[in-house]
C-alpha cells in the first residue's frame, strides 16, 4: 500500500512539475519583454540600415507592449559578418535581434569560412528593398555612365568604387559592370555606406556604390553627390529622373533586402509576438510617413516570403561563384 502512495505521489508531483513548468513558459511568454531588447546592426552609424532600424524601433516597441525598449547596438564591419555572427550566436531568448543585409548575408559563407549561415536566423520580416546606385562627386564631370567607361577605357583601375564589403549588393554590382563594360576598376570596402559618402565628398573616391535610398537621403541632407544610374528593372517612384543601368546599355539589376531575424531556436510565443509587433510596425501610418522622409524603399515580407526571397538569392549566387568568384 505504502509502495503504490509512492507511486501515485510520484505520478502526481511529475504532473505538477510539468503543469508548473508550462505555466512558467507561459508567464514568461505573457511578460515578454521584461527588460531591453538590442537591436543589432551589422553596419556603421548613418548608414541606410542603422536609420532605418533607428525608426522602426519604437514602432515595434509599441506593438510588442510591457513598456517594451529596444536598443540599437552597431557591430559594423567585415561586410557585415561582423553583425551577423553577433545576432547568431546571441542567446535565442527573443532580447538579440538585428538586422540581415542581402547579398552579404548570403555571399559572405559562399566566398570564405563563417560562423552563420542564413539558415541560422529565425525570420521575423523583411522592412526594406532598395536599390543600388553608382554616384559621384557633383564636382565630377562624370554624368551618366557612358562618361564612366570613358574614363575607365582610358585610365584602367584608376576608377576607385567604395563599397560596404567583399560580397556586398555593391561590390558585386561592380564586378558586374567591369564585365558588362569590359573596364577594369579598384574595389574599397568600408563599414558602412556613410563612410563611402565620406569617400566621395572627400575625393578619396571615383564612384560610390550605394544604395538609391540611401544616396537620397544623403542628397537631402546636403552631401554634394548625384547618381549617374539605379539598377532598378525600371525607375523608381523615388528617382524618377535617374535612368536606369539598362537604358544607358548595361542589362544588370542589384538591390538589397533588408529585414530582421532572431538567432535560430526563439521560443514559439516570443517569435510570435515579435513577428507580430513586426507586422504591424511595417505598417504604421506614421512609421510609413517617416520612411518616406528617409527615401526608404519599404517592402514587407512576412517570414515565410521573406525566406522565399533568400533561398532565390542563394540560387543566383551560387551559380555565379561557380563562373565568377567575386574573392577580391
Amino acid at each position: 500500500m505504502m509502495k503504490n502512495f509512492l507511486k501515485t505521489f510520484a505520478r502526481q508531483g511529475l504532473i505538477s512539475s510539468v503543469l508548473l513548468l508550462g505555466l512558467t513558459a507561459t508567464a514568461s511568454a505573457a511578460g515578454y519583454p521584461d527588460r531591453p531588447i538590442t537591436m543589432i546592426v551589422a553596419y556603421g552609424p548613418g548608414g541606410g540600415t542603422d536609420l532605418i532600424a533607428r525608426l522602426i524601433a519604437p514602432y515595434v516597441e509599441k506593438y510588442l507592449g510591457n513598456d517594451a525598449r529596444i536598443v540599437v547596438s552597431n557591430k559594423a564591419g567585415a561586410g557585415g559578418a561582423i553583425g551577423f555572427t553577433e545576432i547568431a550566436k546571441a542567446a535565442p531568448d527573443g532580447y538579440t535581434i538585428g538586422f540581415l543585409n542581402t547579398p552579404n548575408l548570403i555571399s559572405i559563407p559562399i566566398e570564405r569560412q563563417a560562423n552563420y549561415t542564413w539558415r541560422g536566423f529565425d525570420l521575423i520580416g523583411n522592412l526594406v528593398d532598395d536599390p543600388g546606385a553608382f554616384t559621384v562627386n557633383s564636382a565630377s564631370p562624370m554624368k551618366d555612365l557612358k562618361d564612366l567607361v570613358t574614363y575607365a577605357k582610358a585610365n584602367p583601375g584608376k576608377v576607385t568604387v567604395g563599397s560596404t564589403g567583399v560580397g556586398s549588393d555593391d561590390h558585386l554590382a561592380m564586378l558586374f559592370f567591369e564585365r558588362a563594360a569590359d573596364v577594369k576598376m579598384t574595389h574599397v570596402p568600408y563599414k558602412g555606406s556613410a563612410e563611402v559618402r565620406t569617400g566621395l565628398l572627400t575625393g578619396q573616391l571615383v564612384v560610390g556604390a550605394i544604395n538609391v535610398g540611401e544616396a537620397l537621403q544623403y542628397m537631402q541632407g546636403g552631401a554634394s553627390i548625384r547618381m549617374l544610374g539605379q539598377m532598378s528593372l525600371k525607375r523608381t517612384n523615388l528617382a524618377p529622373d535617374t535612368p536606369t543601368f539598362a537604358e544607358q546599355g548595361f542589362q544588370m539589376e542589384s538591390a538589397s533586402l533588408r529585414g530582421l531575424a532572431a538567432p535560430k531556436g526563439l521560443p514559439a510565443e516570443v517569435r510570435e509576438k515579435l513577428v507580430k509587433a513586426v507586422a504591424q510596425a511595417a505598417v504604421d501610418p506614421g512609421y510609413l510617413k517617416q520612411a518616406a522622409l528617409l527615401f526608404a524603399p519599404v517592402r514587407y515580407l512576412a517570414p515565410e516570403a521573406y525566406e522565399k526571397e533568400l533561398l532565390s538569392t542563394e540560387k543566383d549566387l551560387l551559380e555565379l561563384w561557380k563562373v565568377a568568384p567575386w574573392k577580391e
